[in-house]
């Protein structure tokens, strides 16, 4: 089965870009859950995205890299920082596919109270470190100031030429769903496909999937990719349900 008969949906090029950035060093974990465990937690006017009767649950570690406004620049300092979220996947009434942040840990404070302030997101301030030795990358985060951790690691593995199906729905998502005002809203982004790695998972220690009121992970996951990076533009947020 081809990706494309799966996934009709090519991405979307953003006109007016909001926000700039790039992720680098990314690990995806995820997990397969009932829909109807995340349907609750999901924002008025989407559902659970499914695939084979599943939905998912992510824990993904990264480096937010030259966050900035407009077309960029990209910010250096305030802009680069760890970040770790917890994700789920919807879609709306008009068809696009996207993701719902349960939490998002990150290392800056004032890009964690802008986010908060603007679109209501669950950024989170926390101590985090990204470490890489060889093939080996260590994400860890502690929330501040004596919140839930996460520690894990992963080792990196050869390339993927062309991705599953599970693989391309894990990861080409291009655009977020979030609560804000009274309102769900739908913030686009665009970027290219994700050069995607095999990866295994080394150890894990983590309590932000309980925290973010999902079940606790007490099994491996059952997907694990590891990416270099893509440079990801935002538009502009617009209503996608009252």
């Amino acid at each position: 089965m081809r990706v494309e008969d799966v996934f009709p949906e090519t991405v979307r090029p953003v006109r007016r870009p909001w926000l700039v950035q790039s992720w680098r060093d990314l690990a995806f974990l995820h997990w397969a859950v009932p829909p109807e465990t995340v349907a609750p937690l999901l924002p008025a006017g989407s559902g659970p995205d499914t695939l084979g009767g599943v939905t998912y649950v992510g824990l993904i570690g990264f480096r937010m890299v030259g966050l900035g406004l407009l077309r960029g620049p990209g910010l250096p300092w305030l802009g680069t920082f760890c970040e770790t979220n917890v994700r789920l996947y919807s879609v709306d009434g008009q068809g696009r596919r996207a993701v719902v942040f349960r939490s998002l840990d990150a290392e800056r404070l004032i890009p964690v109270l802008t986010a908060q302030a603007t679109l209501r997101l669950p950024y989170k301030w926390s101590r985090m470190r990204l470490r890489k030795d060889g093939d080996l990358v260590r994400y860890t985060c502690r929330r501040r100031p004596s919140g839930p951790s996460s520690d894990f690691s992963v080792r990196v593995g050869a390339p993927i030429p062309g991705p599953t199906a599970l693989e391309f729905f894990l990861t080409a998502r291009w655009g977020l769903h979030t609560r804000a005002w009274g309102r769900t809203l739908h913030l686009p982004n665009e970027h290219p496909r994700w050069p995607l790695h095999r990866a295994e998972l080394v150890d894990l220690h983590d309590e932000l999937v309980p925290a973010a009121g999902l079940p606790a992970p007490v099994r491996p996951p059952d997907s694990v990719l590891y990416s270099p990076g893509v440079p990801v533009t935002f538009g502009a947020p617009g209503v996608a349900a009252r």
